[in-house]
Parts: structure tokens; sequence; C-alpha cells
């Protein structure tokens, strides 16, 4: 399953990201270290469901009228402080947690009102530009000092006839996340010493920053939009990173006024309809929420999450089935799996990730869509419906 991890400072609003995003309740506060011990469940990305093209929906447990919700891992750990990077703070702690992650929501207080230790100051008192570059520096800054401690043993390494830098650094690497591909590919874009006691601080510097971006890409979580200075979230948007503005705040209240009634609205949608009778007070919150998510198309939540997933991962969503003319599977289940595969990924990676046997054991596939059989090179795309014919069926 994919890995999400939240990272910020204290008081950003990680933690009520995380329980709108997985519906479990967390301990919320506004002091630092909210969160001391990680928290970690399950959030949804949201495609569209190959049902839509039939003539009665699926009836998954996740699909709501043709809105398909992928299940993905999402952590929230302990906010993050200047100088994490040396311990400050819960730092070790926090940059240990991300080791895993597939990918980083920094979640940036987009209103101002909290100061870089994450200590409450009045809206607008502080600047959010100032933190989009905070968490990737602690990160390279991390890394870097990994590979510092680590470096004399490369060096040792060094002096055997059959050394190779390559195989040191994949070694090295990979206990951070990475994998043997992400190491190569990055050492493929480096011009370095082949003998790394030549090597100095900056290209060790360079190597763990290279690293990082490879391994851990992060979007920018704008939140609490709701009460931000419109400038704020702008120039927000203006810098490099991938930034989507987002009220946590907003999705919980809608989440819970839909389960009261009060509302028909389903996570990701871009507005909502009331249904029932409101109070003075709720008619007043659910419209300031109604006009977040009409300027920035939602509250930002399910975007945030598609963002890392279907942009920066750059996955696809597959759903194996057994029948390719009625898309079940052998319990008559329409549609029941879902599969993130990478960009590119063909029949048989599908098959590998249903189970190792059936990988293992793979003949061929149908595409259930066209009712043809694929070939092995045949690039697979999102919302493909796919019959694997295996050995281990």
């Amino acid at each position: 399953m994919i890995s999400i991890a939240l990272a910020g400072k204290p008081n950003a609003g990680k933690s009520t990201f995380y329980e709108a995003a997985t519906d479990a309740e967390v301990d919320v506060g506004n002091y630092p270290f909210t969160t001391i011990d990680p928290n970690r469940g399950v959030a949804h990305v949201r495609t569209e469901c190959p049902c839509l093209a039939r003539d009665e929906r699926c009836g998954s447990d996740h699909c709501s009228d043709g809105k398909r919700y992928v299940p993905v891992e999402l952590l929230d750990v302990a906010g993050l402080v200047p100088g994490a990077h040396e311990g400050r703070g819960l730092g070790n702690q926090f940059l240990d947690a991300l080791t895993d992650a597939d990918v980083i929501l920094q979640v940036v207080d987009a209103a101002g009102e909290t100061n870089a230790e994450g200590e409450p100051v009045e809206v607008g008192d502080y600047d959010p530009v100032e933190e989009v570059d905070f968490v990737e520096s602690e990160m390279d800054q991390w890394l870097a000092g990994i590979v510092d401690r680590n470096w004399e043993s490369v060096v040792r390494k060094g002096r055997s006839p059959d050394f190779d830098i390559d195989e040191a650094l994949v070694d090295m690497l990979t206990g951070f996340g990475a994998t043997e591909h992400d190491v190569t590919y990055v050492l493929r874009a480096m011009e370095y010493p082949a003998d790394p006691g030549s090597w100095d601080d900056d290209d060790r510097a360079e190597l763990a920053r290279r690293v990082r971006e490879r391994t851990k890409p992060i979007v920018v979580v704008a939140n609490k939009a709701d009460i931000a200075p419109e400038d704020n979230v702008e120039r927000l948007r203006e810098t490099d990173k991938p930034v989507v503005p987002t009220t946590a705040d907003g999705e919980l209240a809608l989440q819970r006024a839909a389960a009261a009634g009060a509302i028909d609205y389903d996570t990701g949608d871009e507005a909502f309809e009331v249904r029932g009778d409101l109070s003075d007070s709720q008619a007043a919150g659910l419209e300031r929420i109604g006009e977040v998510m009409t300027q920035y198309d939602g509250t930002g939540v399910q975007t945030a999450l598609n963002t890392a997933v279907y942009d920066l991962l750059d996955r696809i969503t597959v759903y194996p089935v057994e029948s390719e003319t009625h898309w079940t599977d052998g319990q008559g289940r329409m549609l029941p799996d879902a599969h993130l595969l990478a960009r590119g990924s063909g029949p048989q990676d599908l098959a590998y990730a249903v189970h190792t046997d059936i990988g293992e054991g793979y003949l061929h596939a149908v595409d259930a869509r066209s009712d043809r059989r694929i070939g092995e090179g045949h690039e697979l795309a999102e919302g493909d419906v796919v019959k694997v014919v295996s050995t281990a069926n």
C-alpha cells in the first residue's frame, strides 16, 4: 500500500487533516507536539469508478455512485521545529518515521497564526511562505548527516580491489527507503569521484538532496485557507512547489453535517447540497465553507491526497477481475479490488500486485472493456479492467 506522511511544524493542522482524511479521532490541541507517537491510518484517493460505463453501479464499499475511493496509508507524526535534523524537539523521531513514506504532504499554516516554532500568534503575523522549504531543508540535512556518519565505512570498502562505489552507495541508502533503482537513477544524473576518499561535503550533500527529491517528493498543503489572508494563499501558490489550498476544519465539518443528514456530500466533492433545517450558526458556518470550496474547487483534503498519488507518484488505478464479461470476482462481486500501479506498468505487474503466485504463474491477460487479449508489453491505463490468467488462478 502506498504510504503518505504528514509533515510540518506544530499546530499547522496535521492532526486535523489526518482526522478528516481517515475518519479517525486523534488528539488535536493548540500546543506543541500534540502528536507524540505517530498515528497510522487508512485514507483514500478518489477516482472515477469503471462501473460508470455499466448499466448498474458496482456496489463496492469503496464506491459511492461511481466515485471510487482507493485506500492508501496515512501517517501523522510529531511536529517539526527548526533544527530537527540536529535532534531539536522530536526531530529524530519525526524524521525516522518518514523513512518508509513514498510521498509527503507538508501541512503549512496558510493563515500565518503560528510562528516558526509552531507557537500561536495573531492571524497574518507570520509569513507562511517562509516555511515552504522548511521540511525539505530539514530532511536534506538529516539525510546528509546519515551519509556523513556512514561515509567512513564506504571509504574502507573502497580499499578493496573489487570495490564498486555504486553498490556501496546502494547498500547505504536503501535503509532510507530508497530502492536500488532509485539510487542508480540518482547516480546516473550525478558527476562524482570514483574514489570515495575524494568526495567532499558538497558531494555528499548533493547525493543526499537528490535521493530525498527522488524518494520523498513533497506537496504543500496550504491549510486554514478558510481564515487565511487571500494574499498568503496566492503567494504560496506562486512558489515552485505543488500547493493545494485546504481547510481541514471545513472538511471535518462537512463530514459531520453529512453524517447527521444535514447535507449531501461525499469527500472530494466541489460543493454540497443542504437537505435539512439548519440553525443560523450552522447555516453561516456552512456558507463560509461553501465560499472557500467555490474559490478552491473543494476543501482541498481529497485534492492533496490525489495530487500526491496521481500527480507526484504518477500512479494509475487498475481493477483485476475474474470475469471479463461481468467484471466480477469469483464471488460475483463487481470490481471489488483496485490497485495503484506505477504508470507504464503492464498486465504482469498487475498480476504480481494481486499476489506473487499469480505473477509467477502469469500466462496472459484480457482487457475487459474491449474483451481482447493484451500482450506483456501492453501499458495499462487509468481505469483499466483486466482479467489475469495464471497457472495459480
